[in-house]
């Protein structure tokens, strides 16, 4: 019988993607989230479900015990005290746990701009996470620096619905690269499953071009039937009161500003320049047909 990959986040839209896919090539999957009921359509198909908090290390290098390969990740916290410190706790958790279990074969979740050590806001814990797999011994270790995800324009419905308008404080004549992230979860299954690096590597996912957020709303607009929709950026402390009200702590807030505001300056950029083996397939246009379109009706 062959051993389990491990997936961390496995209700989140990567992990779910990643789970799914191995689960129907017929690879055994043990998937890891905190409830056990949101894990259930996945068990349903054959996984092992593991609820439980990854901040635990000693559950956690159970869960890892005898696994082939993991998917790992810092699951988002929007509601954390004290962000930076539960970056810092679950970090530790993986490194230590994936340390102690010998896992073989790691791909991490990390992001573009996690090469910096300052100014990249909640980026920076990705940074932090980096730097722990960078000691594991003994272990074929590949961290996924992907995009700004699309799934980022979903936070926008509502304002749409309400104002008629898409916003936020980046700036709209700013490009940056954007990607699906059902196309981040298919790059993470081939590595996985294929292997294919070896020792310590970093590879970029950067969706198949650049857009602007004034760009990127013409695009939605045209899937949502409003080809006018315009961009307008937000002054941070009106986002800030907006973001503070869907939950957001006050340290999730000052994280999510700071990135903004690199994005803004131009330093979160990839390190390295776009390739074939860094571009992906999913346009925002099929994205926002397929996925933005949709909930955006279901919210009328």
């Amino acid at each position: 019988m062959k051993s389990p990959f491990v997936v961390c986040g496995a209700t989140g839209n990567i992990g779910s993607r990643i789970a799914d896919v191995l689960i129907a090539a017929g690879e055994p999957v043990r998937i890891i989230g905190r409830e056990r009921v949101r894990l259930g359509p996945l068990a349903s198909k054959g996984a092992e479900a593991w609820p439980g908090d990854i901040g635990d290390t000693a559950f956690l290098e159970k869960a890892f015990s005898g696994a082939r390969g993991a998917f790992i990740l810092i699951p988002p916290r929007y509601d954390a005290t004290d962000f930076r410190d539960y970056q810092d706790r679950i970090g530790a958790s993986l490194a230590a746990a994936l340390s102690k279990a010998k896992v073989p074969r790691i791909v991490a979740l990390s992001s573009i701009g996690a090469h910096l050590d300052k100014g990249t806001g909640p980026i920076l814990g990705l940074h932090g996470l980096e730097t722990r797999l960078g000691a594991l011994k003994d272990a074929e270790v590949v961290c996924l620096r992907p995009a700004y995800f699309m799934e980022n324009h979903l936070w926008s419905v509502p304002l749409i619905r309400d104002q008629g308008i898409n916003g936020s404080p980046i700036r709209g004549d700013v490009p940056l690269p954007m990607i699906a992230t059902k196309d981040i979860a298919d790059a993470a299954v081939r590595l996985l499953v294929e292997g294919g690096f070896h020792g310590h590597e970093v590879r970029y996912l950067l969706g198949p071009r650049d857009l602007t957020m004034s760009e990127a709303t013409r695009i939605i607009g045209e899937a949502i039937g409003n080809p006018e929709l315009k961009y307008v950026q937000f002054a941070e402390e009106d986002a800030r009161k907006a973001m503070a009200g869907a939950g957001m702590s006050a340290s999730v807030l000052d994280a999510m500003l700071e990135m903004q505001r690199g994005f803004n300056a131009g330093i979160i950029r990839p390190a390295r320049e776009r390739s074939a083996e860094s571009t992906t397939p999913t346009t925002l246009e099929s994205f926002s047909k397929s996925s933005f379109a949709p909930a955006y009706r279901v919210a009328a």
